[in-house]
């Protein structure tokens, strides 16, 4: 399943993020797929795009950079995912 995950800066973190990030490189647990990640310019907040079997790897991820970042995640679907339930509705709705 795919997760929509937004990130931001806890105040006063920034170097400590900074440093975290090239040290790490900012790789997420074995068990997510990083599919996409996107950094806003000028400030320290983000968005990514990670596939993940379960809910556990995402928390994972999510409880490494805690202690900087804020998080909020959703459950994700491409357009072709999203039309084929849109689909189904429909058809299960005649």
């Amino acid at each position: 399943m795919k997760f929509i995950v937004q990130w931001k800066g806890q105040p006063g973190v920034q170097q400590s993020a900074i440093n975290r990030f090239l040290e790490t490189g900012g790789r997420p647990p074995e068990n997510v797929t990083l599919v996409g990640r996107w950094h806003v310019v000028g400030e320290l907040a983000g968005v990514a795009i990670v596939e993940a079997t379960d809910t556990s790897g995402l928390a994972a991820m999510m409880l490494q950079w805690g202690d900087l970042l804020s998080f909020t995640s959703a459950p994700a679907l491409t357009d072709e995912e999203l039309g084929a339930a849109l689909t189904a509705l429909k058809a299960a709705s005649n």
